[in-house]
C-alpha cells in the first residue's frame, strides 16, 4: 500500500492566495468610506456657505463659512466658489450657488487609481 498524501502546507496556500483579495477589498472599502466622509462635509460646507450668501449678500462671509464648516479639510477661501457676486433682489439671477473643491488623495496608493477632485455644490434662492 502507498502512504496517504499529507495536506500539510494547504492551509497556508489557501491563505497566500486570498490575502490579496481580502487585503484589496478592505483597502477599497477604507478609501470608499473615506472619499465618501469627505463629500458629505463638502456638501454640508457648500450648503452652509450659500445659506450665508442668500441672507446676507456676503461673498467673503459665505466663503468663510464654507470654510469654517468644513472642520478638518483645510480647504482655502480660493477653492470655494460664489455665484453670482450679488444676491440682490433686483438681480436676474433669484439663485445663489457656492461650488466647494477638494482634492482628494488616496491615502494606501495600493489601488490602481489616481487621485481626484471632489466637489460639493449648494443652491439657494437669494433672499431666503
Amino acid at each position: 500500500m502507498t502512504k496517504p498524501l499529507s495536506d500539510r502546507g494547504a492551509a497556508a496556500l489557501e491563505f497566500a492566495l486570498v490575502v490579496p483579495i481580502l487585503l484589496t477589498l478592505v483597502i477599497g472599502i477604507i478609501e470608499f468610506g473615506r472619499a465618501y466622509n469627505i463629500q458629505t462635509t463638502l456638501s454640508n460646507a457648500a450648503r452652509d456657505g450659500v445659506r450665508v450668501m442668500a441672507l446676507q449678500n456676503d461673498v467673503d462671509a459665505a466663503k468663510s463659512a464654507a470654510t469654517a464648516s468644513a472642520i478638518g479639510l483645510g480647504i482655502p477661501e480660493s477653492d470655494v466658489e460664489v455665484t453670482p457676486a450679488n444676491c440682490a433682489p433686483e438681480d436676474s439671477t433669484p439663485t445663489a450657488t457656492v461650488t466647494v473643491t477638494y482634492p482628494f488623495e488616496m491615502l494606501s496608493g495600493f489601488l490602481p487609481m489616481g487621485d481626484f477632485t471632489l466637489t460639493g455644490t449648494g443652491s439657494m434662492r437669494c433672499n431666503g
